[in-house]
């Protein structure tokens, strides 16, 4: 008999082992949290496009990529972390992972966003995963939690929840990468329109499905970037910088339309746009040295995309001291900048112009 119990016992341990782990990861929410759900693009990209077949114009898989935290390359486009990771940490969460490859536990959180990606399906088509298909994977990952929660528990999770958008830039690139004519016989006005109502219609998608608190970056100052400082390819910059500033200006009345018709509807912006002006022009005020060269490219400023030398042009320079940089390569900040204006938009105080909260009032569950 006794021997029987050892043996019932020895079968109950090893099923345990062998309980596929979504069923452990999702059979309940382990405690009351605010989980994080993230979309957007190289600004936010922890390696999905790692897992898709694309050219390494939209990857980041090597050396010295990853080098300041991970110590190896995850093909987020950055030395370290981007700003999704730094408010995981202030919100007591584990580190969102990337979509791809599947995960099993999506009850923390989970990364959609692509390096190169746009609100448009267009914006890179074919090498990048567009808004619209990071939204498709949400909603598989949805069907996901309700067969493993129920509807009442997923319900719940997706509501409490903060949702992270980071889209638009790649929309104001792409047009101009032969020519700077394009809107010769277009309007900007109308084209920031289309960007807008396509990320509008994600965002109502998400409502849809139990979203109601969400985080919004405005645009950084694109023409600002070392590719697109003199002597580099960047020859559009009045154009591009003239897209970003109507977004910038847009958006937030966007937002505040949806607001008023959605009932629940919470919101915060982080000003990527001033926020990275006042590193780049003034970079001894914030801890830097160097506000306009990138740490790792070559040509004038750093503003050849070369870092790793994977990208078509093998050789490059890399700074001794990424800390001391505002711009990790030709396009991305640094992580010292990341984690610079993760803390802000954490802690950002509200004012009358501009009512929205700031990110740690939203993770309040």
């Amino acid at each position: 008999m006794a021997a029987l119990k050892f043996h019932v016992l020895i079968l109950a341990f090893w099923a345990t082992l062998l309980i596929p782990c979504s069923s452990l990861g999702d059979s309940g929410l382990k405690k009351r949290h605010a989980a994080l759900y993230v979309f957007g693009d190289s600004l936010f990209d922890p390696g999905n496009n790692n897992y898709i077949s694309t050219t390494n114009d939209y990857k980041a898989d090597w050396s010295p990529y990853g080098e300041t935290f991970f110590k190896y390359p995850t093909g987020r486009f950055c030395d370290g972390r981007l700003i999704p990771d730094f408010i995981a940490e202030y919100a007591k969460l584990p580190i969102v992972p990337a979509f791809y490859p599947r995960i099993v536990d999506y009850t923390y959180g989970v990364n959609f966003a692509s390096g190169g990606a746009g609100a448009l399906n267009e914006t890179h088509k074919g090498f990048v995963i567009p808004l619209n298909y990071q939204l498709h994977n949400f909603k598989n990952m949805e069907k996901h939690l309700r067969h493993n929660l129920g509807d009442a528990k997923t319900y719940t999770l997706l509501s409490n929840a903060v949702y992270l958008i980071s889209i638009g830039g790649n929309d104001y690139f792409a047009p101009f990468a032969t020519n700077c004519s394009f809107f010769e016989t277009h309007s900007q006005e109308e084209y920031v329109g289309i960007v807008i109502g396509n990320l509008t219609n994600v965002i109502k998608e998400i409502y849809n499905n139990g979203g109601r608190k969400f985080g919004f970056t405005k645009l950084p100052p694109l023409g600002l970037v070392p590719s697109q400082r003199p002597g580099n390819k960047g020859t559009c910059v009045k154009e591009v910088t003239s897209l970003a500033n109507i977004h910038n200006a847009v958006l937030p009345k966007h937002l505040e339309k949806l607001k008023s018709k959605l009932q629940g509807f919470k919101y915060s912006i982080a000003k990527l746009d001033t926020y990275l002006t006042e590193r780049i022009n003034k970079p001894s005020k914030y801890g830097f040295k160097e506000g306009k060269s990138a740490c790792c490219g070559s040509g004038p400023y750093g503003g050849i995309y070369s870092c790793g030398g994977k990208r078509g042009v093998t050789k490059y320079q890399l700074c001794a001291n990424v800390s001391e940089y505002v711009f990790f390569d030709s396009f991305h900040p640094t992580e010292r900048v990341y984690q610079q204006l993760s803390m802000l938009w954490w802690n950002q105080v509200p004012n009358t112009k501009e009512p929205y909260s700031n990110l740690k009032e939203l993770f309040e569950v």
